[in-house]
């Protein structure tokens, strides 16, 4: 019994410390303290292969919008993508084309090759996991119905999730930003985060933001090259996007979005 007290004493005493880092230095530094390699310890362990996450998210019994598959003939050179990128938050009504579109979501995370029967795409993952989906809320897409659509990668298409218009209701959940009801389209990034988490524990959240950088920047580098503007947002309520998208917010959750249109 003395034992048993003494434990949970203990338990509670570090529990305790814990809570008082957090409220002191912020859950953010404890997070950046508590993520650390270090060459005593590095985060992450054994591969359980039989229960690694599926690469891919489909929804089966959504109707399927195939995508085309050629790639503009004129862009930019990358130097002058470079070069004229700049946020743009100032939309024409000017709908988008949807080869546009599939242009967009392949070169900013579609399959860009095959090799040894493994699909490696166009921005680089930790551990080529590719923890991102791309979820498209669609508002003056030519061809295409408004409403929300999710990105299947694998079949590079894009399956209905929903119809109606919800750039109102996007712009309401980030913070007021009515360039997510006037843009064309918003991409919204969200991650599994068991596809990282299954190789690198907790170390897997670093990565999954970094994963949703590189595509975000390719993204604004490719709409930049066809003439198109976008901008990059990191400010919303997330359970709110998350219940426009659809997803739990726990297992799955927002990241970022992204808006694209005709700039003025």
């Amino acid at each position: 019994m003395v034992y048993w007290k003494q434990l949970i004493k203990y338990g509670l005493l570090v529990w305790f410390r814990f809570r008082w880092k957090i409220m002191v230095e912020g859950i953010g530094d404890e997070f950046q303290r508590s993520t650390k390699h270090s060459r005593e310890r590095l985060l992450g362990g054994y591969l359980d292969w039989a229960s690694k996450p599926e690469t891919y998210k489909e929804y089966p019994s959504a109707r399927k919008v195939p995508l085309p598959r050629n790639l503009p003939s004129s862009t930019l050179s990358l130097l002058d993508a470079v070069k004229k990128r700049k946020s743009v938050r100032s939309f024409l009504p000017e709908p988008l084309s949807l080869g546009d579109l599939a242009f967009l979501l392949w070169a900013s995370t579609g399959v860009q090759r095959t090799e040894q029967d493994y699909e490696f795409r166009t921005v680089p993952s930790a551990g080529a996991l590719y923890p991102i989906e791309t979820y498209v809320v669609a508002n003056r897409v030519e061809g295409l119905e408004k409403g929300l659509y999710h990105y299947n990668i694998r079949t590079h298409s894009l399956e209905e999730l929903k119809t109606g218009g919800f750039g109102e209701e996007m712009a309401h959940a980030a913070l007021g930003q009515k360039m997510c009801a006037d843009a064309t389209v918003v991409l919204v990034w969200t991650a599994m985060f068991d596809r990282s988490k299954w190789k690198y524990a907790q170390r897997a959240y670093r990565y999954v933001y970094l994963d949703a950088g590189h595509i975000a920047q390719n993204l604004a580098l490719s709409a930049t090259s066809i003439g198109l503007g976008s901008c990059q947002i990191g400010a919303f309520f997330d359970d709110e996007v998350n219940q426009i998208v659809g997803v739990d917010g726990t297992e799955e959750s927002v990241l970022y979005l992204s808006v694209v249109g005709h700039h003025r």
